[in-house]
């Protein structure tokens, strides 16, 4: 780590919490632009890791040293539960693959919501009773990003055991939104969610019963996906709904949204809804970006999930907005209103049956060595 970028850290320290630009210098005989940790994306790092400019230790250390400015102190967002004690020895030993054999995520640090199984971490569930539990494997969307050249580098907070929207957790406490310390950031991923806006990482994993992918994405100015039923499968994630779970990306562009999610959907017999997207998935989600996509698609908006009180006005001109921009770009939008709708959907919970029985088994999975039974 150079100098000058630890002079820039202590610089920050008087700076807005999260407007600082911290960068590292490139030696001046070089004279390339230096690279710039905050809203690095895939691309950027890999581009820089390619010219010399940075290495995947200096990357690491850089976001490690974010997580304990503002995550453990300043603003103390509660975003993290777990740092990974081995980030920066993994780290090191991806330095040592050679250019032409590191893989499509080489060294892109990820925060994983803490209801995902690592087996080097423990897998908490933001829950005090689950603090210690460690099971043996990685949550199969966990075992595809290492598999794709990713660095886990921390465990997020999330609402305890996923079960609600505020990320608060009796391990983790109450995660904050870095925009507004007074706000939600979102939940259940809320946790992910703060860390990726706050630049703890490049992209993160949510998990989705009703919105809790789509929830932080919308309060933190990022992209969130929650996948088609059967793309990503959800073994190895402490489970709250077996019919409404999913799992999927939390990003800052859709690019490389793209990119993890390219990572890790595919079929896993251990979660049998997988079949149907084994033949549906693309050869790279990344590659078929394309400006001109939505020519011809129709998208239907359920107007009755629109408030009409004065504080969603300013949200729903953002929507109308964005709508607009969908429709110059090509696409047929079409607003379908039906009476009710709210009424309908309110309570369409099935988590409230599904998660006893779930979570029983889940337990079970951990083996003797689990916390609880």
């Amino acid at each position: 780590m150079s100098r000058r970028f630890e002079a820039a850290l202590k610089g920050c320290a008087t700076c807005s919490a999260f407007v600082c630009v911290l960068a590292f210098a490139a030696p001046a005989a070089h004279a390339q632009p230096a690279f710039e940790l905050e809203e690095a994306t895939v691309a950027s790092i890999h581009a820089a890791f390619a010219s010399g400019r940075l290495t995947c230790a200096q990357l690491v250390r850089g976001y490690l040293d974010r997580i304990d400015r503002f995550d453990h102190q300043g603003p103390a967002l509660n975003a993290i539960i777990t740092v990974n004690p081995k980030a920066l020895e993994i780290a090191a030993e991806m330095d040592r693959v050679p250019p032409a054999a590191r893989k499509p995520l080489h060294c892109i640090p990820v925060v994983v919501k803490d209801n995902y199984n690592t087996a080097d971490m423990p897998t908490t569930g933001g829950s005090k009773t689950l603090a210690t539990s460690r099971p043996s494997t990685d949550a199969f969307v966990v075992a595809r990003l290492r598999q794709a050249g990713a660095l886990v580098l921390a465990k997020s907070n999330l609402t305890e055991l996923a079960r609600g929207g505020t990320t608060v957790s009796s391990l983790g406490g109450q995660t904050r939104n870095p925009y507004d310390l007074t706000r939600t950031p979102g939940g259940s991923s809320g946790g992910t969610g703060a860390a990726i806006a706050a630049n703890f990482a490049v992209f993160g994993t949510g998990s989705d019963t009703g919105q809790s992918i789509r929830s932080p994405a919308s309060a933190q100015s990022l992209v969130g996906l929650r996948p088609t039923r059967g793309l990503v499968s959800r073994d190895g994630i402490i489970p709250y709904s077996t019919t409404q779970d999913e799992a999927g990306p939390i990003a800052r562009t859709v690019a490389d949204a793209a990119r993890m999610l390219d990572a890790i959907a595919g079929y896993d017999p251990a979660d049998p809804i997988t079949a149907f997207g084994r033949d549906k998935i693309p050869a790279s989600y990344a590659a078929a970006l394309d400006r001109a996509s939505l020519r011809g698609k129709r998208l239907g908006v359920l107007t009755g999930f629109f408030g009409s009180d004065a504080p969603h006005r300013e949200v729903n001109a953002v929507m109308h907005r964005a709508l607009e921009k969908f429709a110059a770009a090509g696409a047929i939008v079409e607003r379908i209103s039906i009476p009710d709708l709210a009424a309908l959907t309110r309570d369409l919970d099935l988590g409230n049956y599904e998660f006893r029985a779930a979570f029983d088994r889940y337990l079970s999975s951990l083996g003797p060595a689990a916390p609880v039974k």
